[in-house]
């Protein structure tokens, strides 16, 4: 499957974002389970709910969108903007905590249905709701979004499972398909205005979480324009696009065809919204806490200078959030270069490592926290353990390390290489803090850095040269492109994951009791019995002790005093585009 390339978080340095706020005059109603605003308040709770409609918002970036296109978009913070113009089939809760990480149906009528033997998937939409035209949206509106991904030389941005998951892989998609109605693809059945079934080439429990994506928001196939889409987008959701100048700036206003009654998770509260392109992200940063802007689009958390500046002011600091944003950094213990075939050896790195000094590394507490699993915990079927003594023990536990050291047959130590991106400073300095702690127990690293262009391609994602050039430990990072053990664990840990080149299962673990785990997992379809398999992965996993933990990734948010709604949605681990409001 495909990696999560951003859900915008693999560049957790990445842009901060505005948003000038106009606002409009009344007073606001309590929308009621609201808290006051303190530091942290909007991870748990919704800080100043309200119904009260006016006023602009308006969102920036420091850079550009892949796309607006719902069904060209592979960046975390557009498939959370996405939702307030389009309507996927299925999507995320909108609410605080650990309820937001729940599925609901928004286009769909339900879950769907699956068959007894998890082939065939089939699912409803609501009768009567509309496109920003007008027209009636029909299921073959929902079957076209998706035709339109398997053209990847015009659809080139967003995930590819549907042609991984359904029946009929080599569709080429609909610009080149010559069935009446361009709707050739035989995966899906139509058959009738609000029906789709889908059949599947082998049962995929989590096949919903798939439907959640963007790429499932109806398309009418005579106002398609392909790769041009994004300019002219027919919206489903509470907003529709006034205006888009490519790269530069684009401005949404209310969708009249838009029923709230029909789509409960999304709101119609501010007159305008708009986003400017492009921005800098330190003067992004300035206006957002001088109270000229709103809101940061990007969702990865201020810069450097302004996180200096929240964190020393209580009064700013009251209106920030640092949530784990669902991203984990860590490095990868390749199982196949020796002595680290040894599985001693690999447990003797995670019981001596500072696990502080790391924390540090990446940025201090604020930026991570110490994680002692493979699964962050917002990641349905976490469970929180500690096998190395991190938490009794954060500065790394030497006794421990040297008897592992003596188990595998090195009581002296070893060496090997370790791989970095060298050019993000932040790699190199986890580098440095692990050859440092790791020489305490005689452990030698000698540290390479490779460019992040080709680090996956060439280097520390291609077995070959890893086993050639003795790439013990690489360092990585992982987020999910939905959230849940699966999604998270599959690409990283599953032996079928492993290929020459491009490869995420850096560790090359191909263990038969967790390969046979995964499998069961795909055709379980009860979530309760699904997220208990995936916790025993995480368990086996780092009993195997093929990553080093480093933190569950944190991003510092600040949240403008103006707007009203504001909560984290834990999936996006950014505040929640589809409800927010002005005072």
């Amino acid at each position: 499957m495909m990696r999560r390339k951003a859900l915008g978080l693999a560049s957790v340095a990445a842009v901060a974002a505005l948003g000038l706020a106009a606002c409009g005059g009344g007073s606001s109603s309590s929308g009621g389970g609201g808290t006051a605003a303190a530091y942290n308040a909007a991870v748990t709770s919704v800080v100043n709910p309200s119904t009260h409609k006016g006023g602009t918002i308006n969102y920036g970036m420091s850079s550009t969108p892949d796309s607006f296109d719902p069904g060209n978009t592979y960046y975390a913070w557009v498939w959370n903007f996405s939702r307030l113009y389009a309507q996927a089939l299925l999507t995320y809760k909108s609410c605080p905590g650990q309820c937001g990480l729940q599925l609901v149906p928004r286009l769909a009528t339900s879950l769907g249905s699956v068959s007894s033997d998890g082939l065939t998937w089939t699912f409803h939409i609501r009768p009567n709701v509309k496109f920003s035209d007008g027209t009636t949206v029909t299921s073959q509106d929902v079957k076209y979004a998706i035709e339109r991904t398997y053209d990847r030389s015009v659809m080139a941005n967003g995930p590819n499972y549907f042609q991984v998951l359904l029946t009929d892989p080599t569709y080429p998609g609909p610009y080149k398909d010559k069935t009446p109605g361009k709707l050739g693809l035989t995966a899906i059945d139509t058959p009738d205005a609000t029906t789709l079934v889908f059949h599947l080439q082998h049962p995929f429990a989590d096949f919903p979480y798939v439907l959640a994506m963007p790429q499932t928001a109806p398309v009418p196939p005579a106002k398609d324009t392909g790769s041009n889409y994004q300019l002219n987008i027919v919206s489903t959701g509470p907003y529709m696009f006034q205006s888009y100048q490519l790269n530069k700036q684009a401005v949404l206003v209310p969708n009249p065809d838009w029923s709230a009654a029909q789509d409960p998770n999304a709101k119609q509260l501010a007159s305008k919204i708009v986003i400017t392109l492009n921005m800098n992200a330190n003067d992004i940063d300035n206006r957002l806490l001088a109270g000229d802007l709103n809101v940061d689009a990007a969702g990865t958390g201020v810069q450097t200078a302004a996180r200096a500046k929240i964190l020393s002011s209580p009064s700013l600091m009251k209106q920030a959030d640092d949530p784990v944003n669902g991203f984990q950094f860590f490095t990868y213990i390749n199982t196949k270069v020796p002595p680290l075939n040894n599985v001693n050896c690999r447990q003797a790195i995670l019981y001596a490592y500072n696990k502080q000094s790391m924390q540090t590394a990446y940025g201090g507490p604020v930026q991570g926290q110490i994680a002692t699993t493979a699964m962050p915990p917002n990641i349905e079927g976490y469970q929180s353990f500690d096998l190395y003594n991190a938490k009794s023990k954060p500065t790394g536990d030497v006794a421990a390390a040297k008897a592992a050291l003596a188990k595998c047959g090195q009581p002296n130590g070893f060496s090997t290489t370790m791989a970095y991106r060298s050019d993000r400073p932040r790699e190199a300095q986890v580098a440095q803090s692990l050859q440092q702690s790791l020489a305490a127990v005689g452990i030698k690293l000698t540290l390479q850095g490779f460019p992040s262009g080709t680090y996956y391609t060439d280097f520390s994602g291609a077995p070959k040269y890893v086993h050639q050039h003795g790439l013990g430990l690489n360092i990585g990072g992982w987020g999910a492109d939905w959230p849940d053990g699966y999604g998270f664990l599959d690409e990283l840990f599953n032996g079928n994951a492993i290929v020459p080149t491009g490869n995420t299962n850096i560790s090359e673990l191909n263990d038969p009791t967790v390969n046979s785990l995964f499998t069961k997992a795909t055709t379980t379809t009860s979530v309760s019995a699904r997220n208990a398999i995936w916790a025993q992965i995480d368990k086996a996993v780092m009993q195997q002790a093929v990553i080093v933990p480093g933190v569950y990734a944190k991003a510092l948010l600040y949240r403008s005093p103006n707007l009203t709604n504001v909560y984290v949605q834990p999936y996006y681990g950014m505040y929640n585009y589809a409800v927010l409001g002005t005072k």
